[in-house]
């Protein structure tokens, strides 16, 4: 650097979100949890609220195409079966977990490790399950700036989300 700041440093530390700023959000899916104990999971929020609906996060880098988030997993805890109206992606940063399909009856599922990722198309319902003995912690990428929040395969599941009222 010469001296001379253009505000590039400013600007540059304003796209800057660090692990250790982030907080981990325990409450972000209660709704899920409340019916089930083991939809009980933490999201981290980078760029966006992912599928949270909490949009004014004032921690999160605000979002202009895409959300990115981190999901951490429980041993035995997973969430249920959902779909979104935009692609999302997981990506195992680590650990182990299973992903799965559901369409039609028929059920697909897979375990996925580190750097190991899904794609999941719109409308597809997807589930994800830690069966492992540790925590498994993966990026989520939502292809909107603000998704809407999940639908659920569960009509308990769904009646749970409306009554459930996202803040910030």
């Amino acid at each position: 650097m010469d001296g001379h700041d253009s505000g590039l440093r400013q600007r540059f530390e304003r796209h800057v979100a660090r692990y250790a700023t982030r907080e981990e959000d325990w409450d972000v899916f209660a709704f899920q949890a409340r019916l089930d104990p083991s939809f009980r999971r933490s999201q981290r929020r980078y760029i966006g609220a992912g599928g949270s609906g909490k949009h004014h996060d004032p921690n999160a880098l605000p979002a202009k195409v895409f959300t990115l988030t981190i999901m951490m997993i429980e041993p035995g805890h997973g969430a249920p079966l959902h779909t979104h109206e935009v692609e999302e992606i997981f990506f195992v940063l680590d650990g182990e977990v299973t992903f799965i399909w559901e369409e039609n009856g028929e059920t697909v599922e897979a375990n996925f490790g580190r750097w190991d990722m899904l794609y999941n198309p719109p409308g597809v319902q997807r589930g994800v399950r830690n069966d492992s003995g540790k925590p498994v912690y993966f990026q989520v990428m939502l292809g909107k700036a603000q998704p809407e929040r999940p639908s659920y395969h569960s009509e308990d599941m769904e009646k749970a989300k409306a009554s459930e009222t996202v803040q910030s």
